[in-house]
């Protein structure tokens, strides 16, 4: 089955959907969704992506993020996402948006209207192998230091959103 992104304005204004690749490879903007699940003790689940995907493997990064379908809402998508990579779901909410834009070695793009959304959860994921290669729960203000200094093995857009994030939470 062919996945397909929906293209977006710079207002989120559906325009459009393109096949998923096909919008990687032009940079065409659309709407896609991080998720950041924190637990009571405030640590931030985070995954390594696997090693195998188009863009950014192995590279750590929030706890889920990928595009809804067309005619998803992004919230269902949400879910779907995090069930299926993570292995649990929780309750969530939104809490910005932002636009981000940057090429890759393998000259991918990632342009993407980023829906931010926050969930809580206990317990440990059941994580995916296709998906993810690792996860860890980590103290917000080391991941902080620890992206200063190793920013290579983070994902963009973690590192763009991240002072916010910790901010709305």
């Amino acid at each position: 089955m062919e996945e397909r992104v929906i293209l977006v304005d710079e207002n989120d204004n559906e325009i459009d959907t393109q096949e998923k690749l096909s919008a990687h490879r032009e940079g065409t903007l659309h709407r896609a969704f991080s998720l950041f699940v924190f637990n009571s003790r405030g640590r931030l689940l985070l995954h390594k992506r696997a090693a195998g995907k188009y863009h950014s493997g192995s590279l750590w990064t929030n706890t889920c993020c990928s595009h809804p379908r067309p005619q998803e809402r992004i919230e269902d998508a949400v879910h779907r996402k995090l069930l299926s990579e993570m292995g649990f779901d929780c309750n969530i909410k939104e809490v910005f948006h932002f636009i981000y834009k940057i090429q890759f070695e393998n000259q991918l793009f990632e342009h993407e209207l980023d829906h931010v959304f926050l969930g809580m959860y206990e317990g440990d994921p059941n994580a995916n192998p296709d998906e993810v290669e690792d996860w860890k729960w980590v103290d917000p203000e080391e991941l902080r230091k620890d992206m200063d200094a190793n920013p290579e093995i983070y994902a963009y857009w973690l590192r763009v959103c991240f002072d916010r994030v910790l901010a709305e939470r």
